[in-house]
């Protein structure tokens, strides 16, 4: 077994895009940390993210320290910034996507048990979560189980987890 080189890559990555059925968007609300940020829009491009709504946020890609982390990714995935969660919901439902929220809360279904087409993923503020107004407006919200000690993942990791499983999903099916 070997590494793959660059063309070898090319190939593999080739097939991959051919695979991922349905729309896939993200709603970050209220994200801090510019290096959070840079992570999630990076991760965003590698698993074809179709938008990025930016909600509640003093940062976007364009703040000092994204650009460090996400490494030009940006350009790969389209944002828009919004003042209020309201105008992303506005604009999630006009695009005819499922808004589900990741988020330990009462009456959250473990992610892999639910069905997650077309869907925008509501991602809330790293300490807080999501807010009770964006919850409310969820038409599901979904955890990630864990088994250690830890009662929590760091917020570009728990995403990064949960766009991976959407993506798994579509790859299911489309087999």
């Amino acid at each position: 077994m070997k590494q793959l080189g660059g063309t070898e890559m090319k190939r593999l990555h080739r097939e991959w895009r051919r695979k991922p059925n349905g729309r896939l968007s993200l709603l970050l609300e209220g994200i801090a940390s510019p290096w959070n940020l840079g992570a999630l829009i990076r991760t965003a491009a590698a698993y074809r993210v179709d938008h990025i709504w930016i909600a509640a946020s003093q940062i976007t890609p364009e703040t000092t320290n994204v650009g460090k982390v996400a490494l030009g990714t940006d350009r790969y995935v389209p944002w828009t910034s919004v003042g209020t969660v309201e105008e992303a919901v506005k604009g999630i439902r006009a695009a005819g996507e499922r808004l589900v929220g990741l988020e330990l809360a009462d009456h959250a279904t473990p992610m892999h048990e639910s069905t997650l087409d077309n869907v925008c993923l509501a991602i809330g503020h790293e300490d807080r979560g999501l807010s009770k107004g964006l919850l409310a407006e969820c038409d599901a919200v979904v955890f990630l189980p864990q088994m250690g000690k830890i009662g929590s993942l760091n917020l570009a990791t728990a995403t990064s987890i949960a766009l991976y499983e959407v993506r798994r999903q579509s790859w299911d099916r489309s087999d």
